[in-house]
């Protein structure tokens, strides 16, 4: 289907997600794959998030899309990536950019801002269970065997989680910067001059490139 259009344009939720801690616009690329192609990313899951930005690196989407656009105006902050609990933040954001690194690091940001206006009771570990790894690591075991059977959901790796957060914590974006050439520096234009000064300044300082040394 991809190489039967010119040009594309992803249009990724802004969300929590019970396996990979979060589902942005590089997540979007395992939509277009087979089921045998996901068996083996759910299986060999020791690599899981590293797949995810490498999936995009394909000659053919790296050479049509052409822009990535989030409309987060609600925010899937818990669970993920059907259910849980929608925040709806004023004011809502709509992010683009036609890079999908940029665009990822941004929505991140947005993501994390939302879930740490949460309150306690809403984020609690039930509702929010990709805290917890034994969920984590045989939820997967389950997709496996929805995918390729028992025998395949017995020898499948074990999917590491980790707490995200700041966006410097995520897998999947520190792959996306090695194999998209390095962090992007990422300039935020409020182009219907619509969002507060001081959200701004919150989600530029959360996607500033921080010291190599770190």
């Amino acid at each position: 289907m991809i190489q039967e259009v010119d040009h594309i344009i992803l249009m990724p939720r802004c969300s929590r997600h019970l396996l990979l801690g979060n589902s942005l616009g590089m997540k979007n690329a395992v939509g277009y794959w087979r089921t045998d192609s996901r068996l083996e990313y759910h299986k060999n899951a020791s690599t899981i998030q590293e797949k995810t930005a490498d999936a995009n690196t394909v000659k053919c989407l790296r050479d049509k899309q052409r822009l990535v656009l989030t409309t987060a105006t609600q925010i899937l902050t818990t669970l993920g990536p059907d259910d849980g609990f929608i925040a709806n933040p004023d004011p809502g954001l709509v992010i683009a950019s036609e890079s999908i690194v940029a665009h990822d690091m941004v929505s991140l940001a947005w993501l994390l801002l939302n879930r740490q206006a949460m309150s306690d009771k809403e984020i609690t570990d039930a509702r929010d269970p990709y805290k917890h790894q034994f969920i984590v690591e045989n939820v997967n075991r389950f997709v496996v065997n929805r995918l390729g059977g028992i025998k395949e959901a017995v020898h499948a790796e074990k999917l590491l989680r980790n707490d995200i957060d700041s966006i410097w914590d995520d897998r999947v974006l520190n792959r996306a910067y090695e194999v998209f050439g390095g962090i992007p520096e990422v300039k935020l234009v409020d182009v219907g001059e619509s969002v507060p000064q001081d959200l701004i300044e919150a989600l530029a300082g959360m996607v500033a490139r921080i010291p190599t040394s770190q």
